[in-house]
C-alpha cells in the first residue's frame, strides 16, 4: 500500500483556500438573507416622532382610553364613549415585527364607539396595534402587543 504525503506548501493552500471557500460561503447566505425595516421612511418618521409623543400623552390624559380585545371572530376596538364617534378620523395598524409581508392598515370607521376587524383578514401571528386617530383637531396615537393564534 503505497502512502501519500502531503508537503508543507500542500497543507497551507488547502488550509487558504478552505478558508476561501467558508467566507464566499457566507457572502452568498449574507446576502440571501431577508431583512425587514419598521419602514423604509426611517429618516422622515424619525423628525415626526416628537409629535408622536405628544400624541402618546394626549391619549394618557383621557379619562376613558382607547381599548381593543380579541374575540374567536373578530378584533374589536372600543373607543371612548364621550367622544363624538361622527368626528373620529384615523388608521389602524397591525404591524407583524417578523415579516412585513403581514403588515395590515384599516381605517377607523366606528359604528357605536366601536370598530370590528375580522379575524380572518389579519394573518396569525405576533402584531404590534398601533392606532394613529384624531377627533376633531385632537390627535391621540395609541399602542400595544397581541398575538393572532391558530384558527
Amino acid at each position: 500500500m503505497k502512502t501519500i504525503k502531503i508537503n508543507w506548501g500542500a497543507g497551507i493552500a488547502g488550509l487558504y483556500l478552505g478558508f476561501v471557500a467558508m467566507i464566499v460561503l457566507l457572502v452568498v447566505m449574507s446576502t440571501r438573507q431577508k431583512i425587514d425595516l419598521v419602514t423604509d421612511q426611517y429618516y422622515s418618521q424619525e423628525l415626526k416622532f416628537q409629535s408622536k409623543l405628544d400624541k402618546i400623552k394626549a391619549a394618557s390624559a383621557l379619562a376613558n382610553p382607547v381599548s381593543w380585545e380579541i374575540t374567536p371572530n373578530d378584533i374589536a376596538i372600543h373607543y371612548p364613549t364621550d367622544l363624538d364617534e361622527s368626528r373620529l378620523s384615523g388608521t389602524i395598524h397591525f404591524y407583524c415585527p417578523s415579516d412585513d409581508t403581514k403588515d395590515r392598515r384599516f381605517d377607523i370607521k366606528p359604528s357605536n364607539h366601536q370598530q370590528t376587524i375580522p379575524i380572518a383578514m389579519v394573518p396569525q401571528g405576533r402584531y404590534k396595534i398601533e392606532i394613529d386617530w384624531k377627533h376633531g383637531k385632537s390627535a391621540y396615537w395609541n399602542e400595544g402587543a397581541l398575538v393572532i393564534a391558530k384558527r
